[in-house]
């Protein structure tokens, strides 16, 4: 099947494009996107060590937040 990109918006800032795959309508969060989402979290603290884990989940969490209300 073809692949479709398309661009979230999260918190005023731009979300990774996320991967549409097999069924229409349904996107895929990806672990890229979760780790591009995380380091913006980590640009946007600053640059403050130790806070990788939670900047992850909170990426994941957030991605998968918007997912679930684009379906």
């Amino acid at each position: 099947m073809a692949k479709t990109t398309r661009r979230l918006k999260i918190d005023g800032d731009s979300a990774p494009a996320h991967d549409m795959h097999d069924a229409p309508g349904l996107a895929a969060v990806t672990d890229s996107d979760i780790a591009r989402r995380a380091y913006e979290l980590y640009e946007q603290r600053d640059a403050e060590h130790g806070r990788g884990l939670d900047e992850r989940l909170l990426a994941e969490q957030q991605l998968r937040d918007v997912d679930a209300t684009a379906r």
